[in-house]
């Protein structure tokens, strides 16, 4: 293989219909991974990866397919999981700072999650050091490429209080991926994404982190705090309400208010009154 510098394979801004979703996680993908990984680890047996990778992938489909090449890369990797997280990382194309600028390019890197959601948080996989540290550190990185919202999950459901502490430290963080990933990967009911159980009985560990960033400069970020409301207000309307209501009352913008009708949408449609009253009052503010 010829080496180059670390890119992503192009891929259309939206699904186009009659293609399926994973093909974005093809033979041309997986070489372009390849070569990211050799242009940063020399000792890399990128064609052997390829092999492996590739062996049964066209029965899979795309989540599949990224746990799938997750486990080729684990296989190839160095042993150590610290290290080959590091090669991992310093495999990453630059950092995107446009708040929604990702497309469906970047699901390039749904492999990439796998890997640090299904090997960075046991022991057996770092020479017996915990590697919680490590792992959100790569999380972080990651999220400013594609997201880490589907990988942050495994972590929010074995280590809640320690995850959601860092995840605190993310909130005024300057790049907005990383402000959503606050929200988004916290969600209880995310599409896509492992459910939270604990979350879904009790939504009160995350509330701080929609207060936080309900003013968001960034409708990118707003519009996931709404969506983590809206995922709420399924099993605790009441708590949405409340949480809306009080926020009506401290004089809320134009964006928050659009935040709030959004957010409460689903009941609002089935007629629920209370729903529909905030509604009303958010767009009369």
């Amino acid at each position: 293989m010829r080496l180059r510098a670390p890119t992503i394979p192009y891929a259309p801004r939206s699904i186009q219909k009659g293609t399926p979703l994973k093909v974005l996680l093809n033979q041309g993908a997986i070489e372009c991974l390849a070569q990211n990984i050799l242009y940063v680890h020399k000792d890399f047996e990128a064609k052997k990866f390829c092999e492996c990778a590739l062996t049964d992938i066209e029965r899979l489909e795309l989540m599949q397919r990224g746990q799938h090449i997750a486990k080729a890369l684990h296989q190839f990797l160095p042993s150590n999981y610290s290290e080959a997280v590091a090669i991992v990382v310093a495999s990453f194309t630059p950092e995107q700072t446009e708040a929604e600028k990702f497309g469906l390019a970047e699901f390039f890197y749904l492999p990439h999650s796998f890997f640090i959601s299904e090997y960075g948080q046991d022991k057996k996989f770092n020479n017996g050091k915990d590697p919680f540290e490590t792992s959100m550190g790569a999380l972080h990185a990651l999220t400013t490429r594609f997201t880490s919202e589907f990988a942050i999950r495994t972590f929010l459901i074995k280590q809640q209080e320690r995850t959601l502490l860092e995840v605190s430290k993310w909130l005024n963080d300057p790049n907005p991926h990383v402000r959503r990933l606050c929200t988004e990967g916290t969600r209880p009911k995310l599409p896509w994404g492992k459910r939270i159980p604990s979350f879904i009985s009790n939504p009160e560990p995350t509330l701080h982190i929609l207060e936080t960033l309900k003013n968001d400069e960034s409708l990118y970020v707003r519009r996931s705090v709404a969506n983590h409301l809206g995922d709420i207000a399924k099993d605790h309307p009441e708590v949405v309400f409340a949480i809306c209501e009080h926020w009506l009352q401290a004089s809320a913008s134009k964006d928050l208010q659009w935040l709030i009708r959004h957010a409460i949408r689903y009941p609002a449609k089935k007629g629920d009154a209370r729903a529909l009253k905030i509604r009303a009052v958010a767009k009369e503010c």
